[in-house]
């Protein structure tokens, strides 16, 4: 299996792009945006400039792995040779059913249908084509290039053998692949998504400052970022998201997500990608300043 598809050029499919045409696979890279499909490009060079500067690739592995990669607008086109598609669209319920609506589709029979969901059930993904046996999880960690987890999450229906495939192609991909079962949040953001929720709460009950709970973590509990700042890095919104899809699952408020977090998320305050969450990114993209309405 030599051919694989990223269906969404943003930071996660460009993540996993990087790391599929890095390790010798063709890629097809499609987005609907011809200028998001140029950022993601864009992003990728900028993350192997580095790799070179730091000698840990040469010029000529850089070249090698934009060469594997080829941008699509075209979804039927860009999925017709794949033999593994790797949705990283919008973690958006509906939009990942109606894409994987199409690819069922427009893909070959064998081909085998991976999203990248960090919170939606593989089942009911599955449920809406007629191979739900070959419909698996790849909840990479970001950013993708650099972190070595993977979770491989079994739909009700996927079969042992697509199973065992991803896990030794999550291999070659120099990834550590961690096998779940197919529950609200997998074990990734069931357990870090009430923590960094708690925190939310831990603020907005006024029991102390961004910073001050940002380095009881980090020094207290050895984490290499603060909870408050990890937020801002995986997006409120993302947050948001995967606490609503656990609160309807489990139907548990402990997952309710505080008040605090859904109404940044309503004001746009998202976090590093918005310029502001509950740190302040405007000169740098580092935790540097706490958001004024904080400080």
């Amino acid at each position: 299996m030599k051919n694989v598809a990223v269906i969404g050029a943003g930071t996660m499919g460009n993540g996993i792009a990087h790391t599929f045409a890095q390790c010798g696979f063709n890629v097809n890279l499609i987005d609907i945006s011809e200028a998001a499909l140029e950022r993601g490009i864009s992003t990728i060079t900028r993350n192997l400039d580095r790799m070179v500067a730091k000698e840990k690739i040469t010029e000529a592995n850089k070249q090698d792995t934009l060469n594997n990669i080829t941008t699509y607008t075209n979804m039927t086109e860009g999925v017709a040779s794949a033999e593994l598609v790797v949705e990283a669209a919008t973690e958006n319920v509906d939009l990942k059913l109606k894409i994987f609506q199409q690819l069922d589709e427009a893909c070959g029979a064998d081909t085998i249908l991976a999203t990248n969901t960090s919170s939606i059930s593989i089942t009911q993904i599955a449920a809406v084509t007629s191979r739900p046996e070959k419909v698996i999880g790849m909840h990479f960690m970001n950013p993708v290039p650099i972190m070595k987890l993977v979770e491989i999450i079994r739909g009700y229906n996927t079969s042992d053998e697509v199973t065992n495939t991803i896990m030794e192609m999550s291999k070659e991909l120099k990834k550590v692949p961690v096998e779940v079962n197919d529950y609200p949040g997998f074990v990734a953001n069931r357990i870090l998504m009430p923590m960094l929720n708690e925190s939310i709460e831990t603020l907005y009950n006024g029991v102390a400052g961004v910073k001050e709970i940002d380095t009881v973590m980090k020094l207290g509990m050895a984490h290499p970022m603060g909870p408050l700042q990890l937020a801002d890095f995986i997006g409120l919104d993302v947050c948001l998201s995967i606490l609503n899809v656990m609160y309807e699952g489990f139907k548990n408020p402990k997952y309710a997500p505080c008040p605090l977090l859904v109404n940044m998320v309503r004001a746009g305050k998202l976090g590093v990608k918005s310029g502001e969450g509950f740190y302040d990114y405007s000169e740098s993209r580092k935790a540097e300043h706490v958001a004024k309405q904080f400080a």
